[in-house]
């Protein structure tokens, strides 16, 4: 029989793992020197100021919401009044049965209830309808309303060959000649308010039905108005 060679000595094998931890410790001190750590470099002065200026300027708006908030529950401002105190239907015309001509002439009346407030009215509109039928409408410029004020501005709405289909036609002319003839007015208008600094802006909406006697001579018999945002 052939004799295998002998196992290899302990020893040699020691060798050989004293080698290997060697070659890998050489290899992880050479990437250690290799991948070093930049230097951190110091925050800029300007970013650390823009940082303080976003800071104070966050603050100012927070400050100013809460005094906006503060002031809005101290003084609970009231919503200006919109009334219709007087109206005159100066002529209403069929060119045939359901082509309308009318002259209409509004006393329109806007109050200020607040005591210590100032308001500016901008972008009012008024529409006259007749059974939900818009058959004029007119724009008015803005103005300011001062507190506990009112200010009366008339409004002339004229219609000229306004198209109604035959069933509002006829709805009309019979209460022409029933002496009783009811309109809706309807008002867009938008509301600014200052206090200082302090501004915001809102929309108001009016509906009034009015009720009046034919023309020539038609004055105005009842209204009654609604206001809301």
């Amino acid at each position: 029989m052939l004799s295998l060679p002998p196992p290899p000595s302990s020893s040699t094998q020691l060798s050989l793992d004293l080698e290997a931890s060697n070659y890998v410790t050489n290899y992880k001190s050479s990437r250690t020197l290799t991948l070093r750590q930049p230097t951190p470099e110091r925050t800029k002065p300007i970013i650390w100021c823009a940082a303080v200026l976003c800071l104070i300027f966050s603050l100012l708006l927070i400050f100013s919401g809460v005094m906006t908030l503060i002031f809005y529950l101290a003084i609970k401002p009231k919503n200006p009044i919109f009334d219709i105190p007087n109206a005159t239907l100066n002529m209403v015309h069929f060119d045939s049965t359901q082509y309308f001509n009318g002259d209409f002439t509004l006393l329109t009346n806007f109050s200020n209830p607040n005591r210590r407030i100032d308001m500016k009215l901008e972008s009012l509109d008024i529409v006259l309808l007749f059974s939900e039928r818009i058959i004029s409408s007119q724009s008015m410029k803005p103005f300011t309303q001062n507190a506990r004020k009112s200010r009366l501005q008339i409004v002339n709405l004229i219609s000229s060959l306004v198209f109604l289909p035959q069933d509002v036609s006829v709805k009309l002319q019979r209460q022409v000649q029933s002496n009783k003839v009811v309109y809706n007015v309807r008002g867009t208008f938008k509301v600014r308010v200052n206090l200082g600094l302090i501004h915001w802006s809102y929309w108001l909406h009016s509906r009034c039905q009015i009720q009046m006697t034919a023309p020539p001579t038609a004055v105005l018999i009842s209204r009654q108005c609604i206001t809301k945002r």
